[in-house]
């Protein structure tokens, strides 16, 4: 066997599972918050919730904007909003990418609610990463669109049916070009037809249809412009982007 066949972990190729649904938003929205933990690694406060809504339950993490941590190059107090941007982008995808998120009231304030997942946890991350899974391959593009400053190892969520997620998208859609991600292995590469297919409708829909509206009640109208345009740069180019030379590639730490 050789070593690019021993780096593929044991995943299959799948479509989201039931958890996009309206249900879930309409729980994450309207459900009753109710604060189990906190996830203590996280850069930001983020807490580990149960929700309640006519006999439904589930699992959330709620990102309040009063924890979030100020950084130098992000407006404060707009990570919760960027988080919930690229939900909507992922779902004008049709990906499934982000898991259902809302922006909504909670007992330490308005943030974010997003749908726990539970993970496959005997996957090895590190040969996910370095792997050539179509999931990741589209996740790659839905990065570069969104200008994702820290796709880390650790923010993939993949699902014993094969589906994998990515969380934690609060520093994305800067309008400068931040692109830091560990997925790198397509540089260059033509984009497969269907992530053609899905950037057109993506540049349509942002320039003058829901998307757009939508994208632009979470963000500056720069952010929303920059976006578009980076949508037209990958239609235009036709390949997966390269790394940067002014900027570190991948984040710290990669996992």
């Amino acid at each position: 066997m050789s070593s690019a066949q021993e780096s593929e972990p044991v995943l299959r190729n799948a479509q989201p599972s039931a958890v996009q649904d309206e249900g879930a938003l309409r729980l994450l929205r309207d459900g009753r918050l109710e604060v189990a933990g906190r996830l203590v690694e996280a850069t930001n406060m983020t807490l580990y919730c149960s929700l309640t809504l006519g006999g439904r339950t589930a699992a959330c993490v709620y990102k309040p904007v009063r924890g979030e941590r100020p950084l130098w190059d992000f407006p404060d107090g707009t990570l919760a909003a960027r988080e919930v941007a690229a939900f909507e982008v992922s779902q004008a995808t049709g990906w499934g990418i982000v898991p259902p998120t809302v922006y909504r009231d909670g007992p330490f304030g308005p943030g974010m609610c997003q749908l726990w997942i539970d993970t496959e946890h005997e996957i090895d991350l590190m040969r996910l990463v370095r792997s050539r899974h179509p999931g990741l391959r589209r996740m790659s593009v839905f990065d570069a669109v969104v200008n994702n400053a820290d796709r880390k190892g650790g923010h993939l969520l993949p699902l014993p049916d094969g589906h994998v997620y990515g969380v934690d998208h609060g520093v994305c859609f800067a309008a400068e070009d931040k692109l830091r991600t560990v997925l790198w292995q397509w540089r260059g590469k033509p984009l497969a037809r269907d992530a053609v297919a899905v950037l057109a409708k993506l540049e349509r829909d942002i320039e003058s249809g829901a998307l757009g509206r939508r994208l632009r009640q979470l963000l500056t109208l720069a952010e929303v412009e920059a976006t578009w345009n980076r949508v037209r740069r990958l239609l235009d180019t036709g390949v997966h982007p390269y790394p940067s030379e002014d900027w570190p590639a991948i984040p710290w730490p990669p996992i």
